[in-house]
């Protein structure tokens, strides 16, 4: 399940372990198109790592914090240090291979 998180849940609740961050906005037609994909990783992935969306017209402190200049953007982030991220929308098997060669 993908959390619908805040800048402050985030720096609460997220900067121990694996969490992978879906940087989006209501208006951004392929972050929409994301967000399902995403969900399912979500689901076969649960035990390896907390999945959180964060709007970045909401948290844009947590957006400049991490460079996010285009959405989507799905950072993996380890013990709070981002480690790797993927811009743009794509298709699951990609995505998920992206994810899992990070966690």
């Amino acid at each position: 399940m993908v959390k619908k998180i805040n800048s402050d849940e985030y720096n609460k609740n997220y900067k121990n372990g694996v969490t992978v961050i879906d940087f989006n906005a209501t208006w951004c037609g392929p972050c929409q198109m994301l967000a399902p994909v995403l969900e399912e990783i979500s689901e076969e992935l649960a035990d390896k790592a907390n999945f959180v969306a964060i709007d970045t017209d909401d948290n844009q402190d947590l957006a400049r914090e991490f460079g996010i200049m285009s959405i989507p953007a799905v950072a993996v982030v380890k013990d709070g240090v981002k480690v790797d991220m993927n811009i743009g929308f794509v298709p699951k098997d990609a995505l998920k291979q992206f994810i899992e060669k990070n966690i």
